[in-house]
């Protein structure tokens, strides 16, 4: 049911509730992951046949012999145009949102800052249960390029008959990735956390996954750094009815049929009026939806709400604590009004720029926090690829300006170690 509310109404705090860690899903990846720790390759293999239906080798996980060109001539030029546009947007912004070194003058002459290196091995998940994510690869293998990662280890799952897609494959090539291996779920994180025969352990694994995934990725931290924590898609609109409530309906529907059936689609209007129509369109647009059983669910689960506002700046409030994935201000001043946001993943501003732009094409990374973590979490970038160093080039007159300060925190702290390394050099004492 599509439930339409004021602000205030009990029925948002439960619309905003959404656990991100699933009992069901800890259990499993808790189990996989530790027997991929005894048993390595095997363990692997053995779970991919459980929960993909392939019985490969360890020899069959990589896929190789394989390049863009050739898979460039099988795929249709239109989808190949796509993937390539694609890829040079997302690659432009990737460059250009990249952090640059920076430094600053001490008191006394010396110089302090930051610079920044590319990891070395990192990994990738793109999901392909309920549809292979094509885009998914160049948000993610495109950002680690442009941070100048070396080695980018691609995992996907291959379903029963153990072939990945080959748009999904030539968009993985393009984007860069060094090592693709046929393997999904908590397999592929645990595979690439811990490393087997196979594969060598990376440094970072990035991008989204199912609730299985996110709890696998959860439980590698520490063995591994990872980007956020992710889980259903979700989206959110406020409109302030200066833009065609068809196209609103639309934008609702576009991350109600991904699959999971937990997926969330927020509407904020400013009139009842404005609410009834969105309602009904959304259930008239549904119908001639090829997932239409996908969207039937989410609705049957209550996954989308409908809340009347007094106006944009009310409307704002409500979209911030529901701290959307994606946020779409579809209102007449969305540049403006954009100043009040404080919890999104991603914004997407004005009448013509739909959330699906962003999940293919538009620049930024469609690897976003969801389930209200936006309110702490940032989506990926290429800086996630990178480590941040911190430099500190002290002149002597820097040292000795502060060394009566160092021996001061180092006598109360107790570490007198730390506060002689101080005064050696500038009191020659011990």
């Amino acid at each position: 049911m599509i439930r339409i509310v004021t602000v205030g109404d009990k029925a948002i705090e439960k619309f905003n509730a959404r656990p991100a860690f699933p009992e069901e899903a800890e259990k499993a990846a808790a189990a996989v992951l530790a027997d991929i720790r005894k048993r390595g390759d095997r363990a692997v293999a053995d779970a991919v046949a459980k929960f993909e239906g392939a019985r490969l080798k360890p020899s069959q996980f990589a896929i190789s012999g394989v390049s863009a060109k050739d898979l460039e001539k099988t795929i249709d030029r239109r989808i190949v145009a796509a993937v390539k546009e694609a890829h040079k947007r997302i690659l432009a912004f990737s460059k250009a949102s990249l952090r640059e070194p920076w430094k600053m003058a001490t008191p006394c002459g010396g110089c302090e800052g930051e610079f920044y290196s590319p990891m070395d091995r990192v990994g990738v998940y793109i999901p392909g249960g309920t549809a292979p994510l094509a885009s998914t690869a160049i948000h993610t293998v495109t950002l680690a390029k442009a941070a100048g990662v070396k080695e980018i280890v691609a995992c996907t799952p291959a379903g029963k008959t153990g072939e990945v897609n080959p748009v999904l494959l030539y968009a993985l090539l393009l984007a860069g990735a060094t090592e693709i291996y046929r393997v999904g779920g908590i397999q592929a994180v645990g595979m690439m956390a811990f490393g087997t025969k196979t594969c060598r352990k990376v440094q970072k694994i990035a991008g989204p996954g199912n609730a299985f995934v996110t709890a696998a990725k959860r439980q590698v931290y520490g063995y591994v750094a990872i980007d956020q924590v992710a889980g259903p898609s979700e989206i959110a609109v406020l409109t302030d009815g200066s833009v065609d409530k068809a196209w609103i309906a639309a934008d609702l529907l576009s991350q109600a049929e991904h699959g999971s059936g937990w997926e969330k689609s927020l509407c904020v209007v400013t009139s009842r009026e404005l609410a009834e129509e969105i309602k009904v369109e959304i259930l008239r647009q549904m119908k001639t939806l090829s997932r239409r059983a996908l969207v039937e669910r989410v609705i049957k689960r209550d996954g989308i709400l409908v809340v009347v506002a007094k106006n944009v700046a009310e409307g704002l409030e409500v979209v911030n604590r529901f701290a959307p994935e994606h946020f779409e201000l579809m209102t007449a001043n969305a540049l403006k009004d954009m100043k009040g946001v404080r919890s999104a993943g991603a914004v997407f501003a004005g009448a013509w720029t739909p959330e699906s732009c962003g999940d293919f094409v538009a620049g930024p990374s469609h690897v976003l926090p969801t389930g209200g973590a936006a309110n702490m979490f940032n989506g990926l970038t290429p800086d996630d690829f990178r480590r941040r160093h911190s430099f500190v080039a002290f002149s002597k007159e820097d040292l000795a300006k502060t060394c009566s300060a160092i021996e001061a925190f180092a006598a109360v702290e107790g570490l007198d170690a730390h506060g002689r390394a101080a005064t050696i050099r500038i009191r020659n004492k011990v």
